[in-house]
């Protein structure tokens, strides 16, 4: 036992060190590892396979919505990165440049791709010619490359996995559509798969991504009542194409430019789910998103009929559509109760011989910790029933925490105090609008401006910084 213990408090306590607890988490439930260049991570296999849950479901709805998957060079000519002047201000402090190939030097810079539009650009300029070759929904998983100055897990890495849908329509109309439609689809995901209540907002012009006419966002609230951006929208509107003379015919015989969108999420997810959902125990998992949604322990295995029970129980749930590991090493009970609480597996399936005579097997929740008998003839039913309790729980939980940490505010030092007294929060004010303001909220409470909700208010207020009449509702505060 004293083993087990040990296990558990090699975990910094949530509250004493939130980024220490975070990356003790990261490290002792294998999801990740430190590789030798900084800021480059390695993710291991259990960590890999969260993504791979999330990339299945997330590439299904994209297919679904008429989507399809491309692959594009990873390496972009810097004459062609030149051609959208705001997009390369944007990212030129994060590219990193391939000048050499071989022992030759390159006659032109290369850079790795920190994202894909002007790529993109270049391709459907040369496959974009009629109304009738509208639209293109098109979407890709990779990695992408930026020389970030910090790093941390998950959060913060120069290169990391992502998908980046790059889209062209006829209209302003329907591109605009489209970025809501996808914004949609990453809330949904958020909070159906993983129980992560989100924000829905629009980005303000100081905050927009570079290039875009308009970003939005989803925005959610981790554990330490920090901001975390999951998922972004652009919509560009036309200013690509017309950079790199994308025209098509139109129904009326006339040259258009198309409007674009692009939009992606990526492992950064992985590191909301583990600050939203963790506990001083490790992860818990969203059973949607979990790699093993239930494990198996048999009990004092090595008296007859307990082996067998336990690997026919694993192949029923299999069967039911569940994923599930049984674990039949020689380590003692105690030690694998620890180490699946730590990797937030959201069942425990314990069933020793006292189980089998009463034909039951004890089913313990990650989230709660609550145990509960479950009739063997029952399980499939039951194992379903408690991932869909799990996953409502988790949902409440985050929700609550969301709820309990959100805060109005009429003036900076009221956004200030609200920040400082509840080290961090969501502070929702009106805002004039203007960047100087915005500004102001930076240097002097410590905020950023997260989003400017989809649904706002419509009522009457003053800006908190220079106190001019104003209508537009902003969410203020610290974000990762």
């Amino acid at each position: 036992m004293a083993k087990d213990q040990r296990q558990v408090d090699a975990i910094t306590a949530r509250d004493v060190d939130f980024a220490q607890w975070f990356t003790d988490v990261c490290k002792k439930a294998e999801l990740i590892d430190y590789s030798s260049i900084k800021g480059m991570f390695i993710y291991r296999p259990y960590g890999y396979a969260i993504w791979e849950n999330m990339q299945k479901e997330l590439d299904r709805q994209f297919k679904a919505t008429g989507h399809e998957n491309v692959a594009m060079p990873m390496l972009i000519p810097e004459s062609l990165l030149q051609k959208e002047k705001d997009h390369v201000e944007g990212f030129a402090p994060e590219c990193a440049w391939v000048t050499y190939g071989g022992s030759e030097k390159l006659e032109e810079r290369y850079c790795i791709r920190p994202t894909s539009e002007t790529l993109f650009c270049e391709h459907y300029k040369n496959i974009i010619h009629s109304h009738r070759d509208l639209p293109k929904l098109y979407n890709q998983w990779c990695s992408v490359l930026r020389w970030e100055k910090t790093s941390r897990p998950f959060l913060r890495h120069r290169e990391f996995l992502w998908q980046e849908g790059h889209t062209m329509h006829a209209t302003a109309e329907e591109a605009v559509e489209e970025t809501v439609r996808i914004l949609n689809l990453y809330a949904a995901f958020c909070e159906d798969y993983l129980a992560m209540p989100v924000t829905k907002g629009r980005k303000t012009d100081k905050e927009k991504f570079s290039g875009a006419e308009d970003t939005y966002c989803v925005e959610c609230m981790m554990h330490d009542r920090k901001a975390l951006q999951a998922g972004t929208s652009h919509y560009f509107g036309d200013g690509f194409t017309k950079a790199f003379d994308i025209a098509f015919t139109g129904a009326d015989n006339q040259l258009h430019h198309p409007h674009q969108t692009s939009w992606g999420v990526s492992t950064r997810l992985i590191g909301g789910i583990i600050m939203t959902h963790g506990d001083d125990n490790g992860l818990v998992l969203p059973p949607r998103v979990a790699p093993v949604q239930a494990v198996v322990l048999p009990i004092a295995m090595h008296k007859g009929g307990v082996l067998e029970k336990a690997r026919e129980l694993k192949e029923r749930l299999e069967k039911a559509g569940l994923r599930v590991k049984l674990d039949d090493s020689d380590k003692a009970p105690g030690w694998k109760f620890a180490e699946y609480e730590m990797r937030g597996v959201p069942l425990r399936v314990e069933i020793g011989p006292k189980d089998i005579e009463k034909e039951q097997c004890c089913v313990a929740r990650r989230d709660t910790g609550e145990k509960v008998f479950v009739p063997l003839a029952q399980m499939e039913e039951a194992a379903a029933k408690l991932l869909d309790d799990i996953h409502d729980n988790m949902f409440a939980m985050a929700k609550k925490n969301l709820e309990d940490n959100t805060f109005a505010a009429e003036t900076l030092e009221e956004v200030k105090a609200l920040v400082e007294k509840n080290s961090g929060g969501f502070v929702h004010t009106k805002w004039c609008g203007e960047r100087a303001c915005e500004m102001a909220m930076k240097e002097k409470a410590g905020v950023t401006s997260r989003c400017i909700p989809l649904e706002q208010s419509g009522t009457a207020g003053k800006c908190p910084v220079c106190g001019k009449d104003c209508a537009t509702d902003i969410i203020w505060g610290v974000a990762y």
